[in-house]
């Protein structure tokens, strides 16, 4: 009967996944004979525990590696895109319809990485001279992930250097086990890439994790808490958790590790996610913290809650794929009332019943932190 359960459960993943056909590869080697172009070109910096592997299509596997692996990648967006959507092939594929790897450049050391960063940042504005850390979710090969984050970089118009985080995932519905261990041993490859980006002349360091990549997120950020990183966890200027699949239990227990958490630190929820709905079968019925259902626990945690139930079907992959988000966080006004935590004119923004919509967008809900929530109400009661 377990058996017939599990493989209920995977079938069900499948049809959520679309993970059916096959799965993306980079493009590498170039060839040099064909016309076809992208649209344009994202850079990508990429720190990996996925072991070395001697397939240039897939030059990351989804063994373990002991240590980190270092590249920069020049990732070509198709001149067909869609906003929101990753165009992959499983074989060859054309720089004019679907995502590929232009170049592809290993980097042997640390310190040269460390370098490269530095080079990237100085070739920024000021204001732009950030580093964003990507952690990708469950069931990802190096090129799902490594494309998924040139997709957010593009859409969402990141001005600042794109620093992606590769787990060694099996790439494969069936090793959800298999998975979560793998999250478990990328912790610490996580921890030692923000050490890296703290390292850096960045003015600030974002981390953000998307399902599964969230518990490799929070796990890392313990690790550092433990071995008393102070210094590295202050260099973080905003954690946002997207989907994550997390218990909430083992959540907690997290915090109580990490004790001050980095600010803002902020999580998208949504009551409609059937991933997150699938994950909890398996775990027992436990709910994860990306299912929305303990928001007031959260907000009394210093946690910022965005609830994008009601936006483009609240699917599991709506922070990348929701051309509303999209629309709402490039006029910056969510990005400077939340991921900042600016606090604004009270008129910007409206408060009911603990929760506050910003305005332009009367689906997404915006759960404030408690400590926020009291200043606001106190220079509403002020005017």
């Amino acid at each position: 009967m377990s058996s017939m359960r599990l493989s209920v459960i995977v079938i069900m993943l499948l049809a959520l996944l679309g993970c059916g056909g096959p799965r993306a590869v980079l493009g590498l080697p170039v060839a040099s004979s064909s016309g076809a172009e992208p649209r344009s070109i994202v850079p990508i910096y990429v720190a990996t525990t996925r072991a070395r592997s001697d397939n240039l299509s897939l030059p990351y596997s989804a063994e373990r590696s002991k240590t980190l692996n270092f590249a920069k990648l020049e990732i070509g967006i198709p001149r067909n895109h869609v906003p929101g959507r990753v165009e992959t092939s499983g074989r060859l594929p054309d720089p004019s319809r679907h995502f590929s790897a232009r170049t592809y450049q290993p980097i042997a050391e640390r310190q040269e990485f460390i370098r490269r960063l530095n080079t990237a940042l100085a070739q920024r504005a000021p204001e732009n001279r950030e580093i964003l850390i990507f952690v990708h979710g469950y069931n990802n090969n190096f090129a799902d992930s490594v494309f998924r984050n040139a997709q957010i970089t593009y859409d969402y118009d990141i001005k600042s250097v794109s620093l992606h985080y590769a787990w060694p995932s099996g790439a494969s519905v069936p090793l959800y086990v298999f998975d979560r261990d793998s999250a478990l041993v990328g912790r610490r490859g996580l921890a030692e890439t923000i050490e890296i980006a703290a390292q850096t002349n960045a003015t600030r360091v974002i981390l953000v994790g998307h399902s599964m990549g969230a518990y490799v997120v929070t796990e890392a950020l313990r690790d550092l808490a433990l071995r008393g990183r102070t210094s590295t966890l202050k260099r973080l200027g905003g954690v946002v958790l997207a989907a994550p699949d997390i218990d909430v239990d083992v959540f907690l227990s997290q915090l109580d590790d990490i004790g001050e958490i980095p600010r803002p630190f902020t999580i998208i929820v949504s009551q409609r996610d059937r991933a997150l709905g699938i994950s909890r079968r398996l775990a027992g019925g436990r709910p994860r913290v990306g299912s929305g259902s303990d928001v007031a626990i959260l907000q009394k945690r210093d946690i910022a809650v965005i609830d994008v139930s009601d936006i483009d079907g609240g699917r599991h992959n709506v922070f990348a794929s929701s051309p509303t988000l999209m629309d709402i966080v490039s006029n910056n006004a969510l990005m400077r009332s939340v991921l900042r935590e600016d606090q604004g004119p009270v008129g910007q923004t409206m408060l009911a019943d603990g929760a506050s919509v910003i305005e332009g967008a009367a689906t997404l809900v915006i759960f404030l932190p408690s400590r926020i929530l009291g200043g606001l109400a106190q220079a509403a009661a002020g005017q």
